[in-house]
């Protein structure tokens, strides 16, 4: 794809950034690399003595009289993890400021939902362990293990999770938050100041880089790994570091106008192939993305199938025998961990939901049901990763150790397995095969929804459109034909379903729509775009908007910062959670009713059958 045609699709720039890119979003491929990883792990420790010399030889880095010396299990927890901790605190900072957690509505139910399975888990694992050594890996229970709770979710999850995972995402995302919190407050070891300030000096000078504009990777890389030296031997958890310095990375929405600068010096390189022009093409992409986007997607591969199996690998061996099963079976770590990763979290996430949601009704978006959330909060005891690298920091004991490592694992086990369970029984009370989205899952609201046509009439009509489909710019015609037939008698609703794979343009497209609605200029950018459906990439979706007169400085500002993105999503997931992929879909009926999917042809005569016939009943 060439900047210059597209210069607003900036997810699809951003693909020139990764070189692994195919696959990396698969739940259930990063699901299996990680439990391809643990059997491994568990098979090499159970058969001879190879798996403890491999992972406890000794390696030294050395530049000059300074070395660092550990084992190779400790090289990858310490120094090897940073980077699957620099990833999720590029996550965290990316949500906190554009993503999930910038919209208090949506992210109010999770948040609640996380601080309450943090809470809990560790509530329960100090009732059975509560002093000495073993009371201090109640950091353990806290945490959920992202990848393999999503590929759980795929795996054993109910028919539509679109919301489902949305709000395990969400959570996900505050756990991770508290997680760090806690390693860094309560799993540091003694503190020496002098080497704690230099790691301050350390992300100081990468701040100041971003504020230079320094694009050198190189550059980064040698303080970065100062900065790590430097919170190691600080006596802090030398990980926090590539937290710490994704959090100071810059997030922001594509600049317009440096993605148009970015259209221009592709083209002067098309026309003119040099490497000056090479060179300046491919800064001004750079540019134009933010480096927290950037570095997430090359990243994110990496740490996904190499750097989180190679860390199951180091810490999942755990030595199975008639002895060691008795001494877990015994061990209160043993039951404290799972009592509070599969007890805990279910019970903590579920009671919280449940009463913020009877506290504040309708907080539970469309589609995502109790029963879900329990199902999903099963999902979340899966702690995995993040509660075997606790484990390495709270418990010195090998006995310990490797009491709390079954724990995880079994814990693992027996949440997936009470997950399905769940799910299974809420299929059972609440049969959805074959029904799902044929009542519309979320009712019409004039506060909300795009209304043409009385508040009050009688008959509605809803659609689920895209504005780059031919279909739906055929329908337009119907409805207008449908609307002169009712008149005031019916009430027409559009909203998002933008195709992203068949139409690259229609999710910009529904985004502008609410720019200009913010305008109280939906329906005149609802005509404009179905007529020049043909025509709809950024510059031209400008241009319609300076056409029909808007307030360009603001519909600009909303459109670069994404503020009407989570209300298009929110259509497009109320959608995909009742199981309708494809558009045009309408609902009709009577006002005030529940409205019915309408299948079959959508030209005017049927549509106007179908609504008369809802006025007779």
């Amino acid at each position: 794809m060439a900047v210059d045609e597209h210069p607003g699709n900036l997810r699809r720039v951003s693909l020139l950034l990764s070189g692994i890119r195919d696959g990396t979003d698969d739940d259930k491929l990063a699901a299996g690399f990680l439990l391809m990883a643990t059997v491994v792990a568990l098979v090499w420790a159970n058969v001879g003595d190879s798996y403890e010399a491999f992972w406890h030889t000794p390696l030294t880095i050395r530049i000059g009289d300074y070395g660092i010396s550990l084992d190779l299990k400790h090289w990858v927890n310490d120094a090897v993890m940073t980077l699957f901790f620099f990833v999720v605190g590029l996550e965290v900072k990316r949500e906190l400021t554009i993503g999930e957690l910038t919209d208090r509505t949506r992210a109010a139910v999770p948040l609640v939902a996380a601080i309450a399975g943090l809470a809990l888990p560790a509530a329960l694992f100090l009732l059975l362990n509560p002093s000495g050594e073993a009371a201090g890996a109640w950091g353990v229970v806290v945490s959920t293990d992202t990848a393999f709770v999503l590929g759980a979710l795929a795996l054993v999850g109910p028919r539509c999770p679109a919301r489902l995972r949305v709000f395990i995402l969400t959570l996900a995302v505050a756990d991770d938050i508290g997680a760090l919190a806690i390693i860094a407050f309560f799993y540091t070891d003694e503190l020496r100041l002098g080497y704690l300030l230099l790691g301050g000096v350390g992300l100081l000078l990468i701040l100041q880089f971003r504020r230079l504009e320094v694009w050198r990777g190189i550059a980064y890389f040698i303080v970065a790994a100062g900065t790590w030296v430097a919170f190691y031997e600080s006596g802090v958890h030398p990980t926090l570091a590539g937290v710490l310095i994704a959090l100071i990375l810059p997030v922001y929405p594509p600049r317009r106008s440096e993605v148009e600068r970015a259209g221009e010096l592709t083209r002067a390189f098309r026309q003119s192939p040099n490497s000056d022009y090479a060179r300046a093409a491919q800064l001004s992409v750079l540019r134009a993305v933010s480096v927290n986007e950037r570095l997430s997607r090359f990243y994110q591969p990496y740490t996904a199938f190499l750097v989180v199996p190679i860390f199951a690998l180091a810490n999942a061996g755990v030595v199975v025998t008639g002895q060691t099963v008795s001494d877990a079976i015994r061990s209160p770590i043993t039951w404290g961990v799972i009592l509070g990763l599969v007890v805990g979290k279910l019970v903590g996430i579920t009671a919280a939901t449940a009463a913020f949601s009877r506290l504040r009704p309708g907080s539970l978006q469309p589609g995502l049901t109790l029963s879900q959330v329990s199902g999903g909060a099963a999902l979340a005891g899966i702690g995995f990763t993040i509660s075997l690298f606790i484990v390495d920091l709270a418990l010195e004991s090998p006995d310990a150790a490797n009491d709390a490592r079954i724990g995880v694992l079994v814990a693992a086990v027996f949440a997936t397995g009470l997950g399905w369970v769940l799910f299974r029984l809420a299929d059972r009370r609440h049969p959805s095969e074959g029904v799902t989205g044929l009542v519309l899952l979320r009712p019409v609201d004039p506060d909300r929804d795009h209304l043409r046509g009385p508040v009050d009439a009688p008959l509605t009509l809803v659609e689920y459109g895209d504005f780059e489909c031919p279909f739906c710019s055929k329908a337009t015609g119907s409805i207008r034909e449908v609307h002169g037939h009712f008149g005031d008698e019916l009430r027409y609703v559009f909203r998002h379903l933008p195709l992203d794979e068949a139409h690259p343009h229609a999710r910009f497209a529904a985004e502008a729509a609410e720019a200009a609605a913010a305008q109280d200029r939906f329906w005149d950018m609802h005509d404009h775009l179905f007529v020049n459906s043909d025509a709809l990439t950024e510059v031209e979706i400008y241009a319609h908007a300076e056409q029909l007169g808007l307030d360009m400085e603001r519909f600009a500002d909303d459109l670069r910062l994404g503020r009407y993105r989570h209300r298009v999503e929110d259509d497009d997931l109320d959608a995909a959670s009742s199981d309708v992929h494809g558009t045009p879909t309408f609902y009709v009926g009577a006002t005030g009713s529940d409205l019915t999917l309408h299948t079959g042809p959508f030209d005017a005569a049927t549509l106007i059958r179908k609504l008369e016939e809802a006025r007779g009943l």
